[in-house]
């Protein structure tokens, strides 16, 4: 299984009066996390849609174990958990640096589609770029 890292630190707009990071922006995590997963694999969202591949979000999830606070590192780590023809699931664990507490976990499904949004067998459309996925599982 292919693992990023992708580090960030919590800015003061992210936290909400209590002091903890307003749920959402976990969801802005998983994407920053999902862009450098595929930038690592010589994907970057720009390449793909220049070549006319869409992954538009269809499912999401998170689960909040402990708040990410002001200032905190973290370390959102991304993985593909599916492939299937048409959709593929990414998975992330949002992890506090200095003391590796596992903050939240969670996953995006998304479509495989052209920008038409009509969903496209990446197999069949993109080979290079569906072995990398399969690799990565």
């Amino acid at each position: 299984m292919y693992i990023t890292n992708t580090e960030l630190r919590v800015r003061y707009a992210e936290t909400d009066k209590m002091g903890v990071v307003y749920h959402s922006n976990y969801f802005v995590w998983f994407e920053t996390g999902r862009t450098e997963y595929l930038r690592a694999l010589g994907y970057p969202y720009s390449r793909l849609e220049k070549e006319g591949i869409m992954l538009p979000v269809v499912e999401c999830s998170a689960k909040y174990k402990k708040g990410a606070q002001y200032d905190d590192e973290i370390i959102v780590q991304t993985s593909v958990s599916e492939l299937k023809g048409a959709s593929v699931t990414m998975c992330y664990e949002v992890i506090r640096k200095e003391t590796e507490e596992l903050l939240v976990t969670g996953f995006t499904k998304h479509a495989i589609t052209d920008k038409k949004l009509k969903p496209v067998k990446l197999k069949k459309e993109n080979p290079e770029l569906w072995a990398a996925l399969q690799d990565c599982i």
